[in-house]
């Protein structure tokens, strides 16, 4: 079966429905079949399940809009798919869609699917319509499972709505349900994301910590085995600042969550007094610090200004004999990137080259993400972005459109010959993802 390719993804929606039934209405039988990508419900499930393997969730609804016109009809396992892929691609728009859909075609959402709607409602931060989703479950008559109410809790967490995610807990412990460490990571990011910021922030982080160690007897995992065949971590199903790290074995320990919750809101806010109390307790409870902690620490000192300190956390993590990732680098390159100093700069380009000599390379993302910060660097000699462009270069990697974009005008803002390679290779490459967009097309 063909797969829908790389270069389909360029393209917008009436281009790839295209490739349906309508496209090939006159073409005969055995040359359809030849060139359509699938042809029945089995063949179109395994589409949508490979779109969100390779991370093109952008192409489901594409794909989807084809199986509709080529006549076959999805049954639960395709929204099943579609929903889980939905949520993997953070596109809340297209999940109301598919949800539409099936209760247009008389199957409704089980309470698993509702419960990744109301995570994917707390990951693009609309709470309201997390809890509209809640009505909108009793209206279909699915009852809400203590993972439902878990999901809401960091629904309502993630945009700073503390005053409900109290109310939850409340809730909860009326119903006599204890909190796990869910519960309590939700409560530190709530406090965490609550505009302004509470004056007690590094009490509370401190309180919610301590407690969190009485979890009871529910603390057993709240997995079903619904979501473990959909392959959705208890990370991702609360969207826990791990979630991106839960499929990769060794990076967090497990028994750290709440822990995981306050040193990421400790870093992402500059707290290093709260920070290093936390390492304080972390070492009272005979725990080390886990690689996400270690990344935590080291954004924390460095987005705090304080490079040395940075440096020393990761240059103590490569000397403990564990097994480095490349995510250590990228977070000292980014870090002492911050304010463009000349000593943060040297410091990034130093780390990059080390990370290049020890075979450590860049995805996509993190290189396009380190190119745009680094082509922000209006005064420096632009070595740092020049050798991150190179890398990827090396790879024939294309960065991101607004990564491109921000380094091509950054080399046009230095006294460069318009005939210089490097100049004209990225004006080029910067032409060409421009035109590829089209005329008021989104930047993905």
């Amino acid at each position: 079966m063909l797969i829908l390719n790389h270069a389909a993804a360029g393209q917008c929606r009436p281009a790839l429905r295209a490739l349906g039934r309508r496209y090939f209405a006159a073409v005969k039988t055995e040359e359809y079949a030849k060139r359509n990508y699938a042809n029945n419900l089995s063949e179109y499930n395994s589409v949508f399940n490979s779109l969100t393997a390779q991370r093109k969730h952008f192409l489901l609804r594409d794909a989807y809009e084809d199986m509709m016109l080529d006549g076959v009809q999805p049954d639960q396992d395709t929204f099943r798919s579609l929903i889980l892929g939905t949520l993997k691609g953070s596109s809340l728009q297209d999940a109301f869609f598919f949800a539409d859909q099936m209760k247009s075609m008389g199957l409704a959402p089980d309470v698993n699917m509702y419960n990744i709607l109301i995570t994917l409602c707390g990951k693009c931060k609309h709470s309201d319509q997390a809890i509209q989703i809640l009505e909108d479950m009793k209206n279909y008559e699915v009852s809400p499972k203590v993972q439902t109410y878990m999901c809401l809790l960091n629904a309502c967490a993630a945009t700073g709505r503390l005053d409900r995610v109290y109310a939850i807990v409340r809730d909860m412990t009326a119903a006599g349900l204890g909190l796990n460490r869910f519960c309590y990571a939700g409560l530190v990011t709530a406090l965490r994301n609550k505009t302004p910021l509470p004056d007690d922030f590094g009490t509370k982080i401190i309180e919610f910590v301590e407690r969190s160690k009485e979890w009871s007897s529910v603390e057993g995992s709240s997995m079903t085995a619904e979501n473990v065949m959909m392959g959705v971590t208890e990370e991702e199903l609360y969207n826990m600042p791990t979630a991106e790290y839960s499929h990769r074995g060794g990076f967090l320990n497990r028994q750290l969550t709440v822990y995981h919750a306050a040193f990421n809101a400790c870093a992402d806010l500059r707290n290093v007094e709260v920070m290093e109390a936390l390492r304080e307790m972390l070492a009272k409870d005979g725990k080390v610090p886990d690689l996400f902690i270690v990344l935590q620490i080291m954004r924390c000192y460095l987005h705090s200004g304080d490079i040395d300190r940075g440096v020393q956390t990761f240059e103590d993590y490569m000397k403990s004999g564990k097994p480095p990732v490349v995510e250590l680098y990228t977070t000292l390159v980014e870090g002492a990137m911050i304010g463009y100093t000349p000593k943060g700069m040297k410091i990034a380009e130093e780390t990059l080259v080390n990370m290049n000599s020890r075979s450590f390379f860049l995805s996509p993302k993190m290189g396009s993400d380190l190119l745009l910060a680094a082509a922000g660097d209006e005064t420096g000699g632009y070595s740092v972005a020049n050798y991150i462009w190179d890398l990827m270069d090396a790879r024939k990697i294309v960065p991101q459109f607004l990564s491109v974009e921000a380094y091509y005008k950054g080399l046009k803002k230095r006294e460069i010959p318009e005939d210089d390679p490097r100049l004209q290779h990225v004006t080029k490459t910067y032409n060409d993802l421009r035109d590829r967009r089209g005329p008021g097309r989104p930047i993905r």
